[in-house]
């Protein structure tokens, strides 16, 4: 049978002349190899080296090998090739919590030649569906508990969507080898596409290659962590964040070490993990932190070395209480989907509390003004960085102009930089509100609330929360006045919960007759802010 291969993602990549500037690659621990599939030096090379007996991944309930993480998702490969039709550029999407069977699909969807598009639990049907329209999904793997939203997706482009967890997936893999013959990739295949904050209207894509996955690896974890083949990683985040899947899959796998996945990570239970488990790493956003900082004394944390902070900006104030009642630095850094993951921060030895610390290996940044000049230190400008990867949207020339200019990724972030190099966070650039680690684009969440049927127009803003760092606020002119009551605040709060992920919904509304808007037309949003 001939085989096919699919090239939209290729196709669809900005044009060269689009591409950042690309720094650093040069340097000794990068990859420079042709042909590269990134499975192979993550998972397959641990086994080939005798290291298939090594814990790989825990959780509660569950401890794998490498040897176990290897085997199945060799047949998951041999599934998606046999069963579900994959055809090497195929992107498949994946749908569940932070488990096992989710690193297995993971790893499984690249050594058969797809691309891996993975998704956060929370995502409601629509928002799935606009997803699978965007990148032209044609197979989904989803965990059978979250069955329910993916069941409601209608898209011309899903042709099978097969669930696992005591399901169809792991029914198929049961007459499937061990064993699989991985996709011969180059090192510049798109290996991973992740979708950046909006998924309502015209989301975007940002690719990433074979190359970048294993280079980001050679980056963070060797400037702040500097992990160790015992270390045992958990956290927070989802693995459909970019932070989560270099912090939870990435780092330790790339290092020999393994991880502990929580399913639903609460503050008691990442504390419980880490005091049962011995976790020596753990990565989670700021708001929590500040709630692990107030429960700390009830649990023996003696095997943690490093705790790593993203997502938003990490307040003073949550450095130095969880320093004070620990006496541990937290390592604050900044990432962007469009970049993979974090590209300045800091370790123990090299840290400024307040400060989100320096460009990390492989990576240079610096202030600019709206024309691209470099700024005074300690002057407030544009963040602009550059090195081992960088912004590539996919069929969207026009935002890829905008995130990268004179060669430099623009990251839509106000910092300063003082005497000394270090960075410092001073404002959003743009409407994106960072709730709880989670980035919120202000125009979804808009988008969202004018289908409901009692709304005329409305406005999204992000106001400052001591707990959660922001939260987002709905300025609402409805059609009729009479219904500003607080019970139409909280039916259109829920309403929206149901329609869309609910870490979006407006935990404030405020009722106006009018919203201030230009000579134009367009809403003033600053006004409101």
């Amino acid at each position: 049978m001939k085989h096919f291969k699919d090239t939209f993602a290729q196709d669809n990549l900005p044009s060269t002349n689009l591409h950042p500037e690309y720094a650093f690659l040069d340097l000794p621990q990068f990859n420079k190899l042709e042909m590269l599939n990134c499975v192979e030096r993550l998972l397959d090379n641990h086994i080939k080296e005798g290291r298939g007996n090594s814990i790989c991944i825990r959780t509660f309930t569950e401890t794998w090998t490498y040897q176990d993480l290897y085997e199945k998702a060799n047949q998951i490969a041999h599934v998606l090739v046999d069963n579900l039709g994959l055809q090497s550029g195929n992107r498949v999407l994946l749908r569940s919590a932070n488990n096992p069977m989710m690193v297995a699909c993971w790893f499984a969807i690249l050594k058969a030649g797809g691309i891996v598009i993975a998704t956060m639990p929370l995502l409601r049907s629509k928002e799935l569906t606009t997803i699978i329209d965007c990148a032209e999904i044609s197979i989904a793997l989803c965990d059978n508990d979250l069955s329910e939203e993916m069941n409601l997706v209608h898209s011309d482009f899903l042709k099978r969507t097969c669930f696992y967890r005591n399901s169809e997936l792991e029914t198929l893999m049961q007459s499937k080898s061990k064993t699989f013959q991985n996709y011969h990739t180059k090192a510049d295949s798109v290996a991973l596409i992740g979708f950046t904050s909006g998924t309502t209207g015209l989301p975007k894509m940002t690719a990433h290659y074979h190359r970048d996955v294993l280079n980001i690896c050679e980056a963070f974890p060797q400037y702040s962590l500097q992990p160790k083949a015992d270390d045992i990683f958990t956290g927070s985040p989802p693995l459909g964040f970019t932070f989560g899947l270099g912090g939870l899959v990435l780092f330790p796998m790339y290092y020999g070490a393994s991880t502990f996945l929580i399913e639903k990570p609460s503050p008691d239970l990442l504390l419980q993990a880490i005091e049962e488990h011995k976790i020596t790493i753990c990565f989670t956003a700021p708001t929590a932190w500040r709630v692990l900082t107030q429960k700390v004394s009830e649990f023996n944390l003696s095997s943690l070395r490093k705790c790593v902070s993203a997502g938003e900006t990490l307040p003073l104030k949550i450095w130095q209480e969880w320093y004070d009642t620990t006496g541990l630095k937290i390592i604050d850094g900044i990432g962007a989907t469009e970049m993979l993951h974090i590209f300045i921060s800091s370790n123990v030895e090299n840290m400024k509390p307040g400060s989100t610390g320096v460009a990390i290996t492989g990576y240079e940044a610096k202030i600019i003004d709206s024309n691209g000049n470099e700024l005074p230190r300690n002057e407030a400008g544009r963040l602009a960085v550059r090195g081992i990867t960088g912004c590539k949207y996919l069929g969207r020339e026009d935002k890829q102009k905008e995130y990268v200019q004179y060669g430099w990724n623009i990251t839509g972030d106000v910092f300063r930089q003082d005497e000394e190099g270090y960075f410092y966070f001073v404002a959003r650039g743009d409407d994106m509100i960072i709730s709880s680690g989670y980035n919120i684009a202000a125009i979804e969440v808009e988008s969202v609330l004018l289908t409901h049927n009692d709304i005329l127009e409305c406005a999204v803003v992000g106001v400052p929360d001591e707990e959660r760092g922001m939260l987002v606020c709905a300025y609402v002119v409805l059609k009729d006045s009479s219904k500003e009551t607080n019970e139409m605040i909280k039916s259109i709060q829920q309403w929206f919960k149901e329609v869309a992920a609910p870490y979006k919904y407006p935990r404030v509304i405020n009722f106006v007759n009018s919203l201030p808007k230009t000579e134009t037309g367009k809403i003033q949003r600053f006004k409101l802010k």
